[in-house]
């Protein structure tokens, strides 16, 4: 079969992947767009009777979701780029730099970790697991750290912080204290190369699934003025084999490339 050919037909394959992928995410979203508005619904009728903390927090997430669930629908109709087309937000897929048989190489996983050996509830039981504090790197995370260890290649991160906190009005009564996106850049400019853990999840019957969370430390004092209390670990270049080598039995030399971190001044702005 001529190659022209090949790649045609495997184009063809590939296009209708995504249409069919397409079509599965946009089912799931709209199932949770009804289910929020339900929530929604029967959230404001409590409301309408007596205020109470756990229905005006249903009606906040409710609301959230619901919004969350249109901009990802107009996403997957839209043909057009955006900016925020290369931010990873947890469960999307990133590629990511490990160290195999001596070589480099980038593999896609998903930004949330589901660890090997933990059942495919984990992701819901602990969602916060896209990022691996440093602090409990010996803990939790101890089946990752010294094992299997990753990069990813960042120019700017984003947080949602307290909009009280970053406005510093903390100390004034607030109805609803909501947040805000910061986006925050290395004031010179660099590429950022953050240390990351990541994990191969297997089970019966199922495709393997590799996932990755970002290690995290105490923030910078800009971080937290600006109201966020953790940042991501950029790492030094001449680090580059030490974090991607580990060694089991010599986690000192891993704690020690993640203490000898680049430490850039970071600007922040309200994210577009």
């Amino acid at each position: 079969m001529p190659s022209s050919t090949r790649r045609t037909m495997e184009s063809v394959r590939y296009g209708r992947l995504i249409d069919k992928t397409r079509a599965q995410q946009k089912t799931r979203l709209e199932q949770e767009f009804f289910k929020q508005r339900i929530r929604l619904t029967d959230a404001e009728r409590k409301l309408e009777s007596k205020v109470t903390k756990a229905a005006t927090e249903n009606q906040r997430i409710a609301s959230d979701k619901i919004e969350a669930a249109l901009r990802r629908i107009e996403d997957l109709n839209r043909t057009e780029s955006k900016p925020r087309d290369s931010r990873i937000f947890p469960g999307y897929y990133a590629p990511v730099l490990v160290m195999e048989s001596g070589e480099y190489v980038v593999k896609p996983m998903r930004y949330q970790c589901r660890i090997a050996g933990t059942p495919a509830s984990f992701d819901a039981k602990y969602p916060g697991t896209y990022i691996a504090r440093r602090d409990n790197l010996a803990g939790s995370w101890k089946p990752c750290f010294g094992h299997t260890h990753g990069l990813i290649l960042v120019d700017v991160f984003y947080e949602n912080v307290s909009k009280a906190k970053f406005e510093g009005t903390l100390s004034e009564p607030h109805e609803k204290d909501g947040n805000v996106v910061l986006e925050f850049r290395p004031g010179n400019g660099q590429l950022m190369l953050v240390a990351c853990l990541w994990s191969r999840w297997s089970a019966p019957s199922v495709p393997d699934l590799l996932s990755f969370a970002a290690i995290t430390d105490e923030p910078p004092a800009e971080v937290a003025a600006a109201g966020h209390d953790r940042c991501i670990i950029p790492i030094k270049s001449e680090n580059i084999d030490v974090c991607l080598n580990p060694d089991p039995s010599d986690v000192e030399a891993s704690y020690a490339a993640l203490n000898d971190w680049e430490r850039p001044y970071y600007e922040h702005r309200l994210a577009a």
